[in-house]
């Protein structure tokens, strides 16, 4: 085997001997055209897509695969839904990505991209409240979460382990295979392989998903707003004030 090619590519190939496919049904069962003989050669980078499908189909732990961890293979139980790929600065500290909403687009199927996940932009925010655990901020598309989530907003979310943690009062961030969703979570009673997804906004119903299609979950702590609007109470109370003063002055000028 070239030893001077990318270990992602070395370990994908050995990958598919071991599991006996040629190049072409390799291609085949993973969705990639043609043959894997180009990206076996270098020639093409290892896909979001593909990764996420070496998972799927044998378990393969994307760390693992860019030479980051020792472990092969990941637990794919239907409760798993911790972050597939974690950043670290240069002292090993957790740091906070940032998934606006053109990213997010394409996060569901590089979610278990170290290349991909690791180009996003990272901050931290030295407060106690974000220590001791792994955060990522989405930013919101639509507005199914008002009034209490408005469109554009971004909402900072605290890894979460399995669904079973998961708790009905709370609103979470779930990474599906072909979405990012920001949902209050309702568990159904009786049954295990499905959750409700309830929006706040009343005008959109709740939808069932099953807890397999589940990739990533991440409960919302927070938020960050911009252009923060005065609250309605005071511009009534203005609007109110001014009325008054109206009414004084038009009372004022009839007694003189």
């Amino acid at each position: 085997m070239n030893t001077n090619l990318p270990i992602e590519i070395r370990r994908f190939k050995k990958i598919r001997e071991e599991q006996g496919y040629t190049q072409q049904a390799f291609a085949e069962l993973l969705g990639i055209k043609s043959s894997t003989a180009d990206i076996e050669r270098g020639k093409i980078k290892l896909s979001g897509t593909v990764v996420m499908e070496l998972l799927k189909q044998f378990g393969i732990n994307p760390l693992w695969l860019f030479g980051k961890s020792l472990e092969v293979h990941l637990r794919l139980d239907q409760s798993d839904v911790s972050p597939k790929v974690v950043a670290v600065d240069p002292n090993g500290q957790d740091t906070i990505l940032l998934v606006n909403q053109k990213a997010a687009a394409g996060y569901p199927n590089n979610v278990q991209d170290v290349g991909w996940v690791g180009q996003l932009p990272a901050f931290h925010i030295p407060l106690p409240e974000y220590r001791n655990a792994t955060y990522r901020g989405f930013q919101v598309e639509g507005d199914s979460m008002l009034p209490n989530i408005r469109p554009n907003e971004w909402v900072l979310g605290r890894a979460v382990q399995s669904v079973g943690e998961a708790s009905d009062s709370k609103i979470y961030i779930v990474v599906l295979f072909d979405s990012v969703l920001v949902k209050k979570l309702q568990k159904i009673p009786g049954v295990t392989k499905k959750v409700r997804l309830i929006s706040l906004n009343a005008e959109y119903l709740p939808i069932e998903i099953a807890v397999k299609d589940i990739q990533e979950l991440w409960q919302v702590n927070s938020k960050l707003t911009f252009g923060v609007d005065e609250p309605n109470e005071s511009s009534l109370l203005r609007e109110l004030q001014a009325s008054m003063n109206e009414l004084k002055g038009q009372l004022t000028r009839l007694q003189s």
